[in-house]
């Protein structure tokens, strides 16, 4: 794909995210896009079958820049450190995109959703990655047998996402490190009491 491509993909990804912060990405329509991307109509059929098509990549887009960004934050540390520094930048993620993060949001657990198959894959990448950090806590300082790590995995994923919003929309003046703590406050209890 030639840079040119990718600008405009990014130019498309943007517009969308404009759009759907303020209304969500079912009433959005493809003029509607093109315009707020100063394109034309076709330019968006030219690069994606569809504003389905679209959106789709635009998850992918989305949910794969935090993947890595997870992945990343967590090689070469401790395990607890290792989840601090994932939380760290699962907060920074959703603070540079908090358009794509309220459309994660109200999307995933939309049902039945129009792009839920997408989601559900996307959900799992993400869950896979916070599952073996808590897996990791578990085999280094033990976690209560009670404790299922897919469930916590899928419970401080979902913490990450509507904590960071409400920082970002309702709580701004705390710090990064403080909504960290707060995020991470149940983990640590359960390691302690592992």
């Amino acid at each position: 794909m030639s840079a040119r491509g990718d600008a405009t993909k990014q130019k498309l990804f943007d517009a969308t995210l404009k759009l759907a912060t303020s209304r969500g990405l079912v009433g959005i329509t493809v003029d509607e896009i093109a315009a707020t991307a100063g394109v034309a109509k076709g330019t968006v059929y030219y690069n994606f079958a569809s504003k389905d098509a679209l959106v789709d990549a635009l998850l992918r887009y989305g949910v794969g820049q935090l993947a890595d960004r997870l992945r990343a934050a967590g090689e070469g540390k401790e395990s607890m450190a290792a989840l601090e520094s994932q939380v760290d930048s699962a907060l920074e993620f959703i603070a540079e995109y908090p358009g794509f993060s309220q459309i994660l949001v109200s999307e995933m657990w939309r049902t039945p959703g129009q792009w839920h198959e997408t989601l559900t894959l996307l959900r799992e990448e993400i869950i896979s990655i916070v599952k073996d950090t808590l897996q990791r806590i578990a085999d280094e300082r033990g976690l209560p047998e009670t404790i299922k790590i897919p469930t916590a995995a899928a419970g401080l994923f979902g913490t990450m996402l509507v904590v960071a919003l409400d920082w970002r929309v309702f709580q701004p003046h705390r710090s990064k490190a403080d909504v960290r703590d707060s995020v991470l406050l149940l983990v640590r209890g359960m390691a302690e009491s592992g």
